[in-house]
């Protein structure tokens, strides 16, 4: 699928962004990004379609990402000099519902493998994490689920 944003940059004030809220979690995750790759994280992203649903921009060496209908603001990337990943996740039930760092980690190793390619494809993109929330909530309920007899 073309980018129809190819070329543009996404800035905080394209889109409605909320702040990170005050109830979150840090951790740091080791990825290194090629300079196509970071290119291509600096474009950002501004959502053109319903199924688009992260706005995500850079200040700095900083990654913002909110969610694209509501502004929420999930993770906010630090890459440092010497290479780690500090990551801030929201931690608020009312605006995400994630509460493991596992499981964030693969979240947004998933994304990132999305938000870094040459021409991100929102609606592929959105067919794989529908589909990878289901699988993880599939997981989750064969964990907890009880024999009726």
């Amino acid at each position: 699928m073309m980018d129809k944003n190819e070329g543009v940059v996404a800035r905080r004030g394209d889109w409605k962004t909320e702040p990170m809220p005050e109830k979150h979690e840090t951790f740091v995750i080791n990825r290194h990004f090629s300079e196509k790759e970071m290119e291509a994280l600096r474009r950002g992203n501004v959502p053109r379609a319903m199924e688009d649903k992260w706005f995500w921009f850079m200040e700095g060496e900083t990654l913002w990402a909110h969610r694209s209908w509501t502004g929420n603001c999930i993770y906010r990337l630090d890459f440092e000099a010497d290479g780690r990943i500090v990551v801030t996740v929201n931690r608020d039930p009312e605006q995400y519902r994630c509460t493991e760092v596992e499981e964030d980690v693969e979240i947004l190793n998933n994304l990132l493998d999305w938000w870094s390619r040459e021409s991100y494809d929102h609606y592929n993109e959105w067919l794989s994490e529908t589909g990878d929330m289901l699988e993880r909530n599939n997981r989750r309920n064969k964990g907890g689920r009880r024999n009726k007899a």
